[in-house]
């Protein structure tokens, strides 16, 4: 199915939360018809991080996102951990996690989870839509 893919299947890809939904608009602003694959495959491999997603490169950005999706990303958190069998994020992230902030009340983790809950979100979207990652 994936070298079928257009972006109406993107466009009409059913989301339920807000977070889906904001990410689903997100990739719908940053991907190129002819590239839906590579840029699933892209944003896997180099993340958020290396600045691809526009809406997510500066700090106000993220930080605005993690707060319009706190709860969810908890939420997501906390089942991730569970699937992982870690008790903490610093598990889950190593280095990259403060571990000075266990409660993500500062900007370096909460930028970091705004990062990884909108690659899951993608993740999740390029699998359901049949990409291979």
């Amino acid at each position: 199915m994936t070298a079928e893919l257009t972006l109406d299947d993107i466009l009409t890809y059913k989301t339920e939360t807000p977070l889906q939904r904001e990410v689903k608009q997100i990739i719908l602003n940053n991907i190129e018809e002819d590239y839906i694959v590579e840029f699933f495959e892209d944003l896997m491999n180099n993340g958020c991080v290396s600045g691809m997603i526009s809406e997510l490169i500066y700090y106000k950005d993220t930080l605005s996102f993690y707060n319009r999706h706190k709860d969810e990303i908890n939420e997501m958190l906390s089942e991730i951990l569970g699937a992982c069998g870690f008790d903490c994020p610093s598990q889950l992230f190593g280095d990259k996690w403060d571990n000075n902030d266990p409660l993500a009340l500062e900007t370096q983790n909460q930028n970091l989870l705004a990062w990884f809950v909108f690659e899951e979100t993608s993740r999740t979207i390029a699998e359901n839509l049949g990409i291979e990652l």
